[in-house]
This record gives C-alpha cells, sequence and structure tokens, in this order.
C-alpha cells in the first residue's frame, strides 16, 4: 500500500498526529541547519532567544582595508558608538546584530526606556556591532547594515538610523541588509540621512574593516551571542527579572548615589 493510500484510510484524528510528526522533523532539520543556534538567555519583556557566538566574526564578506572608525566612536581601540552624556554615571553596554530577532526583541521591549533615560542625561549606552548571524547563516546582511549604521554615526544619524534598521528587520534567513539599495533606502526614513556621502560610505564599505575588528572583539570577549546586555559590568540580559521598569529604577537610583 502506497503511503498516500494508507494515510488517506487513517482518521482525522491520525491524520493529524502524522502531520505534526512531519512538522516535528522538519523543524529539527531546520534547526541542524542553523550552526549554533540555541537557546542563551530570556528576557521576562523581550523573551527573545539570543544568537550563539558560535561563528562570530565569520562572515566570509570583504573587510580588507584600513580600520576607519565612525566619527566619535570610543572605547578599546574605538569600537564603541556611544549615546548619550559621557557625565551619566551609568553605562548600558548593548552587543548586537541588526539580523538578530533576539536583538530587535530587546529593542522593541526597552527602547523607549533607554530613550528617555539617555536623553536626560542619566544613561550613556554603548553600542557594539557583531556579525553573527552572517557567520551562522551565511550572508553579508550583518556587516553591511553594520557598516551603514556606522556611517549614519559619521553624520550623527546613528540612534535614529539603528532603529529604523530594527524596525525593518527582515526575517532571520531572509539576508535582505545585504543589497546596499535596501540600506539606503531606509535612511529615507532618517531626516538628512539619505545624502551622497551616506550613499557613498555605504557602498564603499567605508568602515567595513572597522565591523570586522568589532566582531572579532565580540568573539574573544566570551560573550554567550547576541544580544549581550551589561549594566554598569553586570549582564542583565541573562536576569530573567529584568524589566525595562526596572532598568530605569536602577538607573535613577545609580544617578541619585
Amino acid at each position: 500500500m502506497s503511503e498516500k493510500n494508507r494515510v488517506g484510510k487513517l482518521s482525522a484524528r491520525e491524520r493529524l498526529a502524522v502531520e505534526r510528526e512531519k512538522q516535528k522533523a522538519a523543524e529539527k532539520r531546520r534547526k541542524v541547519l542553523v550552526v549554533g543556534a540555541s537557546v542563551v538567555a530570556v528576557l521576562a519583556v523581550a523573551a527573545g532567544i539570543g544568537v550563539v557566538a558560535a561563528n562570530a566574526g565569520k562572515d566570509g564578506g570583504d573587510s580588507a582595508g584600513p580600520v576607519v572608525a565612525p566619527s566619535g566612536a570610543g572605547g578599546k581601540d574605538a569600537l564603541a558608538i556611544p549615546v548619550g552624556k559621557e557625565s551619566a554615571k551609568s553605562t548600558l553596554v548593548v552587543w548586537e546584530d541588526f539580523r538578530c530577532p533576539a536583538c530587535k526583541s530587546f529593542e522593541t521591549a526597552y527602547r523607549s526606556v533607554i530613550h528617555e533615560l539617555t536623553g536626560a542625561g542619566k544613561l550613556k549606552t554603548e553600542y557594539h556591532l557583531a556579525t553573527l548571524i552572517d557567520g551562522n547563516l551565511r550572508g553579508s546582511g550583518s556587516r553591511k547594515a553594520a557598516n551603514a549604521a556606522a556611517c549614519a554615526q559619521d553624520v550623527g544619524k546613528f540612534p535614529a538610523y539603528h532603529d529604523v534598521l530594527y524596525e525593518n528587520q527582515p526575517q532571520e534567513t531572509d539576508d535582505a541588509y545585504a543589497k546596499e539599495a535596501r540600506l539606503i533606502e531606509l535612511a529615507g526614513k532618517v531626516d538628512g540621512l539619505d545624502t551622497p556621502a551616506f550613499r557613498a560610505c555605504v557602498e564603499k564599505g567605508t568602515h567595513n574593516a572597522w565591523v570586522k575588528k568589532s566582531a572579532e572583539a565580540f568573539s574573544n570577549g566570551g560573550f554567550g551571542g547576541t544580544p549581550t546586555v551589561l549594566f554598569n559590568g553586570k549582564n542583565i540580559y541573562a536576569d530573567q527579572s529584568m524589566t525595562p521598569a526596572k532598568l530605569k529604577q536602577m538607573v535613577e537610583e545609580a544617578d541619585k548615589g
């Protein structure tokens, strides 16, 4: 008896069970293909799956050339893009990948409170860019999006463009950010960003070598995956009790102290 005839003679409940088994098998095969993908840490609010750093920095892209840090970059080797006042008593360090779904979940949940606190001068946020998805799923969207974000930093538009990239993040397996035209198109959503200078920076990959250096720093840092979020040196992404309200309280207390 053929497989088709055998399934046709099954009851509705049995057919449903067969279909579920097929879906489970397909999902198992998909997970095997995603090298290094596993649950790293979950925030109560973000509820996102972190991306394991098994292939950090190995995007296979063209990152040759001089290391050109974006304007205003700071920290060790000028690998951090700072947002907020230098005098803020609290520092939030965020390691992220613009193709990472868990990074988007974190941003969606915490963006408003981070903007509020940096705007009030109570929090400084340092963004570090990684290329984990490029390494795990192959492609160059993580690297090219990071380069474009660095290009936006050159003209003081990083925070706004950073948010636009997450708001328009493609599916994890869709390497849409590998297309410079798409990154330039999204720049149109940020007032004053889509300029000849920005376009040239994106198309030439001006900061590609800097992005590669940042990805290598992440790999060498011993971090588990993206996002990695450190508040005054403490990993708060691994704290399942963390919420935007709790983060705000911690910043307010530090500001008073």
